[in-house]
């Protein structure tokens, strides 16, 4: 009983990796996969690079908040701050500060 399941797992096996093999020359040798791979492989090197920037842009502008807040005690709004400094980075940072000195309620 066992060797006949054996068997037949094998058969299924083979008969599977045979229609991928199949499946697989039928791709082979096509210029559009090639070209769509190659286009998919480009856009995923530009996003990674153009995150990567704005990842460690955003990072800094966290650890600026932070220093700002707890290391040099500015009295600045917790949320709005924290919000701005996420996404803008650095720059925003500095607008918070340009904005507290000229006085403009955040």
């Amino acid at each position: 009983m066992v060797i006949l399941m054996q068997v037949f797992f094998a058969q299924e096996g083979t008969q599977a990796a045979q229609e991928i093999g199949s499946a697989a020359q039928a791709l082979a040798g096509n210029w559009q996969i090639l070209a769509g791979g190659i286009i998919l492989i480009a856009a995923a090197a530009l996003i990674f690079l153009f995150l990567k920037k704005l990842a460690i842009n955003s990072a800094l502008g966290l650890i600026a908040f932070a220093i700002l807040i707890f290391a040099f005690k500015i009295d600045l709004p917790f949320i709005p701050t924290l919000v701005v400094s996420a996404i803008f980075g650095l720059a925003g940072i500095g607008v918070i500060l340009v904005l507290k000195f000229l006085g403009v309620p955040i």
